[in-house]
């Protein structure tokens, strides 16, 4: 019996994602090796199907046994996983060990949390192996043609692993990988983790764009689509505009419309609110993305809203605004949040990077988003740009470049909200990324006000304007309180 050769890498988990990228990998050049778990009556027969089907005739082997599969990889061995991220991530982790030497790497390519990766590391490394924790943003067909990757973790692995997944990563337009190393422990989930929320706050603003130009404009589908085509041809270029405009064309056999018929109720998978989470544990304000994810979670209470639109009976307000118009208000908002979404999302990763020593390249990090991940943009180079001058923004919308743009934009921004507001349609990320701008752009708050409540109740007490920073005072507003005050610390 003629000896099968050592494969380059090795594949766990052949569901959408994990053969996809299998597949690409072996239309590369590269020898693989694919293993699947096999669970009675819930996951038989993965490998054999798989390797029947679109697996046949290519360079890679198929395997049902762990213990086979990783003594057919070359060493050191490279095993990517496309499991589903928590436990079983673990559990794959802990049956692999047994068989594993010293130097192999593991590549965790699924949605993990930053934490759970930051742990796998130390967990690896301890025991003598790698541990590379990867985002990869793209879905099926990046996975298949090319997808954004964003590696982090061991850095002493990158080396062994770099043409391999650089060779299946998507291209930009220069023909840059977008794939380059992130940063130590988790910093490559955590980046992905952003993207995501960002994707959140994109998907929400355009979902917001659809509805305002159905409700206020009275426009049809195929209209609507058109005006999504044009404005992909610019500025709003970018592939979540692409697919709405041919969501909005795509009919059912029938010639209706397929998104007259979808629910209103949208799923989520938990990256949008990490996002949001991680971002208040930074201190960092993330109030755009932030809605997406309470409004997704409001949609899916559809029961609720429709009781409550029986017992409100809201309607919507007509309103005389010429379409010309109408459309380039949405198109500013559109546009103008966008950047408030990036910009907010890039602000939490240089905090990321200050917190956890990271030392995160933003202009890599934008310049990996130009191509196969879901957020991919035009306006990603202007993003690196801003970030590779020599006197960096301290916040992207003030880098010269945004900053004219917004001011362009705000004008028409601000009067897209007001129509929505007297409309009576919903259109929250537009209204919130227009209120966070306002207060960046707001030399005084009235967060006074709360530092008085705060002091008055707590005796946390508050800074005064005119004294240095970092002096604090308590003051007694009742006149029979005391001279103690509690320590000052912000979380």
């Amino acid at each position: 019996m003629k000896m099968q050769s050592k494969t380059d890498i090795g594949m766990i988990g052949l569901a959408v994602m994990g053969e996809n990228l299998a597949i690409n990998m072996a239309n590369h050049g590269w020898q693989v090796s694919v293993y699947n778990r096999t669970v009675p009556g819930i996951e038989e027969g993965v490998v054999e199907r798989f390797m029947q089907g679109r697996g046949k005739g290519k360079s890679i082997q198929g395997y049902t046994d762990i213990k086979a599969f990783v003594e057919s990889l070359a060493t050191p061995r490279k095993i990517m996983m496309m499991v589903r991220a928590g436990k079983p991530v673990d559990d794959v982790i802990n049956q692999l060990f047994p068989y594993l030497s010293p130097g192999d790497i593991l590549i965790d390519g699924g949605n993990s949390n930053y934490l759970d990766t930051n742990r796998r590391v130390s967990l690896c490394e301890e025991k003598g192996f790698f541990f590379i924790g990867t985002g990869v943003s793209g879905g099926e067909e990046g996975a298949l043609h090319g997808a954004s990757m964003m590696p982090g973790g061991s850095h002493a692995a990158w080396e062994a692993v770099k043409p391999i997944l650089q060779s299946i990563a998507a291209k930009a337009s220069d023909g840059t990988p977008c794939c380059q190393w992130v940063g130590p422990q988790g910093a490559g989930h955590f980046v992905k983790m952003i993207h995501n929320g960002i994707e959140y706050g994109d998907m929400q603003l355009i979902s917001e764009a659809y509805w305002t130009m159905k409700h206020i404009g009275g426009m049809t589908n195929e209209e609507m689509s058109d005006v999504f085509t044009a404005w992909n041809q610019d500025k709003l270029h970018s592939y979540l505009v692409e697919i709405t405009a041919d969501i909005l064309r795509h009919q059912e056999p029938n010639g209706d419309y397929l998104i007259d018929h979808i629910l209103d109720a949208a799923g989520q998978k938990g990256t949008g609110k990490w996002s949001v989470v991680n971002a208040m544990d930074l201190g960092m304000p993330l109030g755009l993305i932030g809605t997406a994810v309470f409004e997704r979670s409001l949609s899916a209470q559809k029961e609720m809203r429709v009781q409550a639109a029986r017992q409100f009976a809201p309607a919507v307000q007509s309103l005389d605004i010429p379409r010309t118009q109408l459309l380039q208000e949405i198109f500013s908002a559109l546009y103008a949040s966008k950047l408030v979404s990036y910009a907010q999302g890039f602000a939490v990763l240089e905090a990321a990077s200050q917190t956890f020593d990271w030392h995160l390249d933003m202009a890599s990090i934008a310049r990996m988003w130009r191509g196969g991940c879901i957020i991919r943009s035009s306006f990603l180079n202007d993003i690196a740009r801003a970030y590779e001058q020599e006197d960096k923004p301290k916040h992207l919308l003030l880098a010269p470049y945004f900053a004219q743009e917004i001011a362009t934009l705000l004008t028409d921004w601000k009067q897209l909200v007001i129509h929505v507001i007297q409309a009576g349609i919903s259109a929250p990320a537009f209204s919130s990324a227009l209120h966070y701008f306002y207060s960046l752009t707001s030399e005084n708050l009235p967060a006074n006000m709360i530092q008085a409540q705060r002091d008055y109740f707590g005796a946390h007490t508050f800074e005064r304007k005119d004294c240095e920073r970092g002096k604090f005072f308590h003051e007694d507003w009742t006149g029979h309180g005391g001279k103690t005050k509690s320590g000052t610390y912000n979380v």
